[in-house]
């Protein structure tokens, strides 16, 4: 069971939010249409909308003073150093094909620091959640990240950019070196379950670039809380509003720093 912790309202609040957008992403699944096109590959359904308010409606039905930093809505400023960081539908471009990897990804930061973390997976019924100091949980069992040694060993996830198509060269020479060097590398299409696949021990590592906060603040500290490690790529603290991210176990992280250094020079010449 999940020990008490002192964010019990906020963490009640995130969850009747996360699990009610997300028993409607699921009943959406299918019947959803595109809205827009951001970008040539970057989507917006109804379902994003409609997750998204649900998710603001009751935030600030319970926190009114606080702010909120959601994809599709923007900054809701208040200025509050409480900001809700909110993915109202991580992993759109699976949903609008009925690919049934997506989740709700819902994260509480304070004073420039992520206290609270949730992402649900409606499809396989997957609840992760964690707060500061307090572990990391799916379906209220903790988490650990892996204990693999080697990355030779290493299932490793990643992603790509939605810009791709104007920095191919640079993305899949990355993902070239690291492919060659781990056991594995999978591209489910949800950087937010693919963190907590890492805090889970389903993966051993994950590295992205060019996400946005929303994608990844509520995986971070899931990961942190199971005993991760999370950094930018160059070994610099993560925060969710930079533009990498490597979240790994603390053994085969060295070596994925260094290959992804070992890239930038390489690709700098």
């Amino acid at each position: 069971m999940l020990p008490p912790t002192k964010l019990k309202k906020e963490l009640q609040t995130a969850r009747e939010a996360a699990t009610s957008a997300g028993n409607v992403l699921k009943k959406m699944l299918g019947t959803a249409g595109l809205v827009a096109k951001k970008g040539d590959i970057d989507l917006v359904t109804e379902a994003d909308i409609e997750s998204e308010r649900i998710i603001l409606d009751i935030i600030q039905r319970d926190f009114p003073n606080d702010d909120i930093l959601s994809e599709e809505a923007g900054t809701l400023q208040k200025s509050s150093e409480r900001i809700w960081i909110v993915d109202p539908l991580d992993g759109t471009t699976n949903f609008a094909h009925g690919f049934p990897f997506f989740a709700v990804s819902i994260a509480l930061q304070i004073e420039n620091w992520v206290k609270l973390g949730i992402v649900f997976n409606p499809c396989m019924d997957e609840y992760f959640e964690a707060v500061e100091g307090m572990g990391s949980y799916l379906n209220k069992k903790p988490l650990h990240v892996s204990g693999t040694s080697r990355l030779n060993e290493s299932l490793l996830g990643t992603g790509f950019p939605y810009d791709i198509h104007k920095k191919n060269k640079r993305v899949m020479e990355l993902f070239s070196r690291m492919a060659s060097s781990a056991q594995g590398i999978r591209r489910p299409g949800s950087a937010a379950i693919d963190l907590c696949y890492v805090a889970a021990g389903r993966m051993d590592g994950f590295w992205e670039q060019d996400l946005k906060p929303w994608d990844t603040a509520a995986g971070a500290i899931i990961v942190r809380e199971a005993g991760g490690v999370i950094t930018t790529f160059d070994g610099k603290p993560y925060s969710p509003f930079l533009k990498t991210i490597v979240a790994a176990n603390p053994s085969i992280h060295p070596e994925m720093i260094r290959l992804l250094n070992a890239q930038a020079r390489n690709t700098a010449k």
